[in-house]
């Protein structure tokens, strides 16, 4: 029997064709025939994207969107589940589970996810990036897809493609799904140190950290899978009061199957697990697997940060357990909001936890800091 999942790169398979496999998309098309191609969805009320029985796999979604609150991209939640389970296991606000956090978006491009945003239009305000997803999500028992409305303001326009593929065979018994989880600390909890000099240099900072334990936590989870990547939002917004302005010292730590300190995977700070270094010199870019999706226009060292990391080539396994960290800080010395998006695949559904209340949700504003966009 053919096998749908043959493990080769996307473009050596392309000329193989595959006996039992459907095409399908469920959209937000006018099934009228006319041209209002959108939904409008209440303040409180949820809209279901896509409803899919049988087993397959989601390749590609597409959502834009226009509503008036400032902070709706922080406001509305992206939740799908898998199987029937009871519980979604994403459950993430909409605009973080794309790559960037902070309630604002940008132009940037990686190998999964990426999105299109122009200058603002209108009296009120930006329509909502383009946003596009490529990680690949299986199901064995159908899926769900849906938005739901926590802003004060309705979407106004909610536009969306969910492309997917169904298989006659059903599934490989190893193919796990899809996960996202969003975490926040704001502010993190500053471990004061002595630096042992005046303006030390950032291999020089004093300070220790021997456990891991009062890291930032962007994944913990049981089960058996295997991590590929995330999203790190940093809000710089006590530079001033830091001994050391620069949050990208300190280091991510990576604890696989209930390990102890040092974990299976120990870098060196969190400028370079991104894929950069001295201080994200070159601002905003993006690359296949790594970037700086969102930099601050400020400083090179204050206001708000998006960070992304994809483990598409070296996905991190793990058997029981993982427990994804990043030091705030060398030895989580600075006070700062630290927020992320956690990305894995788990061999059974796993429900994802309640996110914190909308005002506990919000980020601090732009106008009154000199910024909007950024």
């Amino acid at each position: 029997m053919s096998n749908p999942f043959v493990a080769t790169s996307p473009l050596a398979g392309l000329p193989m064709v595959r006996p039992g496999v459907r095409s399908k998309r469920q959209s937000s098309y006018d099934v009228t025939g006319g041209n209002k191609d959108f939904r409008t969805v209440p303040a409180g009320d949820t809209e279901v994207l896509a409803e899919i029985e049988g087993a397959g796999c989601i390749k590609h979604i597409w959502i834009t969107a226009r509503c008036y609150d400032p902070m709706y991209l922080r406001k509305l939640v992206f939740e799908m589940y898998w199987d029937g389970y009871p519980e979604p296991s994403v459950r993430v606000p909409l605009g973080d589970f794309f790559g960037v956090g902070h309630a604002t978006g940008t132009h940037w491009w990686s190998l999964p996810m990426n999105t299109t945003f122009g200058d603002r239009r209108g009296p009120k305000g930006p329509f909502s990036p383009a946003m596009n997803c490529y990680w690949p999500m299986p199901f064995s028992g159908g899926a769900r897809i849906r938005i739901v409305n926590e802003a004060e303001e309705p979407i106004q326009n909610l536009f969306w493609y969910i492309d997917y593929e169904l298989y006659d065979q059903g599934l490989p018994e190893n193919m796990g799904r899809f996960h996202a989880a969003w975490n926040r600390e704001n502010p993190t909890v500053a471990i004061p140190t002595e630096q042992p000099h005046e303006n030390p240099a950032p291999w020089d900072l004093g300070g220790e950290n021997l456990t891991g334990d009062e890291n930032y936590v962007v994944l913990d989870v049981a089960g058996e899978g295997h991590y590929v990547g995330c999203v790190l939002n940093i809000d710089n917004f006590n530079a001033s009061n830091q001994e050391y302005t620069w949050p990208g010292e300190g280091d991510d730590m990576i604890f696989i199957d209930g390990e102890a300190w040092p974990p299976s995977m120990h870098g060196t700070g969190t400028e370079d697990y991104f894929g950069c270094s001295w201080g994200f010199p070159t601002g905003e870019h993006s690359t296949p697997y790594h970037g700086i999706s969102l930099g601050s226009d400020v400083q090179e060292h204050f206001g708000k940060w998006s960070l992304y990391r994809f483990h598409i080539e070296d996905p991190v396994h793990f058997s029981k357990s993982i427990r994804v960290t990043f030091e705030h800080g060398h030895a989580n010395d600075q006070s700062n909001d630290y927020s992320s998006v956690g990305y894995w695949y788990a061999l059974e559904p796993i429900g994802a936890k309640p996110l914190p209340p909308v005002k506990d949700r919000l980020v601090r504003r732009w106008p009154e800091h000199g910024l909007w966009d950024r």
